[in-house]
């Protein structure tokens, strides 16, 4: 898989660490955020930007090693698609952060945090979970990944890479497994 979207129930701080962590373990890979209302990712650049002036060449691209974010700018993804598909075809990994359970431009990758009792609702279908720290066992169908240390999630927010994080290591497996659109 080249590209995929990421969605994240319920959750603001996974919302922006998960695309995140999902480019990280890629390698070199771009984060688009298709979310003009949610937390804003921090990056270089916006989407809005791209889609008013057009994309150069040195956007389709990568222009070093490692992952780089483009930040939303206040466009939906309906008027940025000639953008998004350029970015896709253009860059080794794609991870598109949707407002929505909804993959227009690539498969969806569903998020969910693992909850204890009433408050985790478990979704019919294969997805990523997100252990939060309260025991729970009742992971449906799907990829569970340990709690980020809290050295990984300064080190993400502060646009910097850990060092050596084993919930980085366990998003690599997120993009070997055949999602479907």
């Amino acid at each position: 898989m080249k590209a995929l979207t990421i969605w994240t129930k319920g959750d603001g701080l996974l919302s922006v660490l998960a695309p995140i962590g999902l480019a990280v373990a890629a390698g070199t890979a771009l984060v688009i955020d298709l979310d003009p209302d949610g937390p804003s990712l921090r990056g270089a650049g916006s989407l809005a930007e791209l889609v008013r002036s057009g994309p150069r060449r040195d956007d389709l691209q990568p222009q070093a090693a490692g992952p780089a974010v483009l930040a939303n700018g206040g466009v939906e993804a309906e008027e940025a698609a000639p953008v998004v598909q350029a970015l896709i075809r253009g860059w080794p990994f794609v991870v598109l952060r949707s407002p929505c359970d909804a993959g227009r431009f690539a498969p969806i990758v569903p998020v969910y945090p693992l909850l204890p009792g009433a408050l985790f609702s478990s979704p019919d279908r294969f997805c990523v979970y997100q252990r939060t720290g309260f025991e729970t066992d009742r992971a449906g169908d799907g990829i569970v990944l340990p709690c980020p240390r809290p050295g990984t999630i300064r080190s993400l927010l502060s646009g910097t890479l850990p060092v050596r994080s084993r919930w980085v290591r366990a998003w690599r497996s997120v993009w070997e497994h055949p999602w479907r659109s």
